[in-house]
Order: structure tokens, then sequence, then C-alpha cells
């Protein structure tokens, strides 16, 4: 992938870097012409405003209406008294570290992540990067830092013109699509080739640092695994990296879907966060002096299994995210926690002292990365702080062990309506906001007649 940005320039960090002259400058020298200043919004799909390339490097002011960040998936509003009448705006201030080369765009451009401030300065509580970033605080506070790194998975699929129609494979460079499962083949992650090269080179270019690459069970299903580090940070390379994806498959032909089940009869896609907490000189708080799991690490746990029942709607965020808690699927259906079992909840994998850490498979690829570390940090935080034991460590087959999750968007949401627990950890205003958006989707949902229904009740009843 080719660019005409100079090297001394290839990883921006214009916060210690560079000037507002220097970046005006550079623009110009490399014929940039915009600026995408983008934010996640509630779903974590990117919203923004396309600025001037000198505006931005300028310190021109930009705003938007505070709804924004809680924007439907359907595209409404809802009126909840949460919401100012008013509609009144935020600014958007850019994190300058995320300035970067958009990968995608036909014309010299760059991108950075916003966050969304109100007009006196505090961050707007509705946007998901601020969520992220209050619990951050809160470890800060209590001189933690926690470190994060997320598994993602998704599916490559044929262009979707009819909504109606069932997802299809794509055809590869031996002309046929994928067929049967494929787990861990080089061959079949070969098959899309200048797909993957291009993302390749896009990431790169985003600074997403990803470690492995694999093709998952799912036909043309693969997991990117990123690298471990702040969690404002990480989020927001996962944000990108979902949205690369998005853009880079378009050009080739291409849906990048991250749904939770988007193919009847195929794996569900998930996004594994794997959590540790370090202390202020570096230690890793999970371990003790003589390498063994410390009361930190057990309360963390405890946390997880004590809370996450009310945060299930966080991990799962859609009624499609549902369909991916089958027991056998490796997809969990318990918080049931174990040292590298894959049928619980929270695994704990093989590792050294210095690199004990909790995995959380309850997200499903489909949850906005900001709130589902922010949701995970959070309870896990709570855990330590209250010092709740966790139950005792699962070690045969998870899926004997009861249900203790909502299985359906109608339990889960219900379930954080009624819980005090959630508006606790991520904030009341945010959860009260949180829960109307939800209603208003899922009321959205339950006006649409489904293909099931007419294929069996249109003849039978």
């Amino acid at each position: 992938m080719t660019s005409s940005v100079s090297p001394s320039w290839s990883h921006l960090n214009l916060a210690l870097d560079a000037d507002r002259a220097t970046l005006a400058a550079h623009f110009r020298e490399t014929g940039v012409r915009d600026v995408e200043c983008l934010f996640a919004d509630v779903t974590g799909y990117p919203r923004g405003k396309l600025m001037p390339a000198a505006s931005f490097a300028g310190g021109t002011e930009l705003r938007i209406c505070q709804a924004i960040p809680m924007q439907c998936i359907t595209g409404e509003y809802s009126y909840d008294p949460v919401f100012p009448d008013s509609d009144p705006d935020v600014r958007l201030v850019p994190d300058l570290a995320t300035l970067k080369r958009s990968p995608w765009a036909s014309v010299p451009r760059y991108l950075a992540v916003h966050d969304c401030l109100e007009l006196d300065g505090s961050l707007c509580e509705f946007a998901p990067r601020s969520v992220l970033k209050n619990v951050v605080a809160r470890y800060a506070a209590a001189d933690l830092t926690p470190v994060v790194a997320p598994e993602i998975e998704f599916y490559l699929t044929a262009a979707m013109t009819d909504p109606a129609q069932p997802l299809a494979s794509p055809t590869g460079k031996g002309g046929r699509p994928e067929v049967g499962q494929s787990a861990f083949s080089l061959n079949a992650l070969n098959e899309l080739a200048p797909f993957w090269d291009a993302f390749h080179a896009a990431i790169d270019g985003l600074g997403i640092r990803a470690d492995t690459w694999l093709h998952e069970v799912g036909e043309n299903q693969y997991e990117i695994n990123l690298l471990h580090g702040d969690p404002v940070a990480v989020a927001d390379q996962a944000f990108l990296f979902k949205t690369a994806a998005r853009e880079i498959a378009l050009q080739h032909g291409l849906n990048a879907v991250f749904m939770a089940k988007p193919v009847a009869g195929q794996a569900g896609s998930s996004m594994h966060l794997h959590q540790s907490v370090v202390d202020a000189q570096g230690r890793n708080v999970f371990s003790q002096a003589d390498g063994s799991a410390s009361e930190a690490f057990l309360h963390f746990i405890g946390g997880l299994q004590a809370y996450t029942p009310d945060l299930m709607l966080v991990y799962a965020p859609t009624v499609n995210s549902y369909r991916r808690y089958v027991a056998g699927s490796q997809a969990p259906t318990n918080v049931q926690w174990g040292h590298d079992n894959r049928t619980a909840g929270l695994r704990v994998p093989v590792s050294g002292p210095a690199a004990r850490r909790v995995e959380n498979r309850l997200a499903g690829a489909d949850a906005n990365p900001y709130l589902a570390i922010a949701a995970t940090l959070a309870a896990g935080l709570a855990g330590i702080e209250g010092r709740i034991a966790p139950a005792e460590p699962v070690s045969g087959n998870g899926y004997d062990q009861a249900r203790s999750l909502p299985r359906t968007f109608d339990g889960a949401l219900d379930q954080m309506s009624r819980s005090q627990t959630a508006s606790r950890l991520m904030g009341e205003r945010f959860v009260r906001g949180y829960l109307a958006v939800k209603t208003l989707e899922h009321d959205h949902y339950l006006r649409e007649i489904s293909a099931w229904e007419r294929r069996y009740l249109l003849p039978q009843v």
C-alpha cells in the first residue's frame, strides 16, 4: 500500500512532536484536504464530521448535537427526559495521538478519534469513550492501572443487496466459495489474500497493534488478536479496526460482518477481553510475590460473577446477540470461572505470574468495545473494592452448570432496568439513556415480520 506521507510523519504523535503550524504545513505539503473527526456512538458506529484540514490544524472549534452519541441503530432518537428538549451542543475535541492517514479515502485525508465534551469542559456522559474514561479514572484514584487485550471475530461475506436473503460466502481465488469448517487453515485464510493485504496495510497505517491472525470455525470467519495496552487506547484501536475492516471489505466487493450470529448453523462471533491490573510500580496485582494468585485476583473474578448479569445488555446489545449463547459452542451460558477452560464465561489462561489475567468471554463481536471494556473493568474493580469472593472454579464442563445469564434481549433489558448496580458502575445518566435507546430499538424490531413467521405461520395458523 503506497502513501504520500513522509517517513517522519508515518506514525504521528502530534501531542508530543508537532505544533499546529507544523501540522498545517504538513497537510499543505502532502495535499491533505480533509480530516474525518470521528467518535463511536452507543452502537460503536463511527459518527462525526468532515473538517477541512486547514481548519483542523488551526484548532477551529467543532460541535455536534449531544444526542448523536445516543442515536439508535435504526436512526431514531429517544425522547426520554434524560435527553434535554433543547438538544444542546457538545464539543468534539480530538485525541491527537489517534491522528492518522485515512487508509480508505480516495483522496489524501486524515482521521482522528474525538472526545465529546460538554460546553463546560466535562465529559459528555452519553458518549461511550467518556464512560470508559470515567471507569479508568476510578482505577487511577486507587493507584491502579487496568490492562486490556481484545480478540475480535468477524465474517467476510459476499456483497449483500437484499437483506431478506441469508448472507453468502464470497468466492475465493480458487473460484468457489468456502465449504465446511476450516479452523486455523492458512489456505482458507489466503483465499481472500487481496483483502487481507489491503487490510493489513490499513491497520498498520492506523497504528493498530495486531498480534495473531487466524481462520476461525465458521465459513469465512476470522479472528484477530490485538496486543494488550491502555484500555482507552485499545478501545480506540478496536473501534478503528472494525471501521477499517468494513471500509476495506467494501472496496473488495465484500462485507465485514460483526454481528454476533450472522449465519444460521455457523459459529457466533465474539470479542473476548483479556484483562489484568498493575500497581504504581507496574506489578501485576493478580499475583503475589511468590507467584501465586492474589486476593485481588479472586475478588476481581468475584466482581465479574456478581455484576455481569446486570450488565449483559452491554455485552449482548441486540436481539441477534442472544443467538450466540448456545451450550457446547464455546460461547458461555453462565459466569462460572475456570483455569484454561473455554466452557466457562470467565477463563484464566495458563501463564506466568506477571501475565496472570482473566479472559471475559461474554462480549459478542457486536458489542461496543468502549462499553464492553468499561463494563468488565468496572465490575472487576467493584469486586476488588468490595472484597467479593468468587465461586469455586469449575473443573469440568461449564455448560453442566445452571444458566445464570439472561437468555433473551428482553430479559437483559429488564434486568438492567431493575439494577441499581449497573448505574453505579456505568453512570446513572448513561444507563438511563442506554435503556431508552435499547427499548426504542426493540420496539422497532417488534414491528418487523420475519421470514420464520411467513414460512411456518402463514400456511398453518
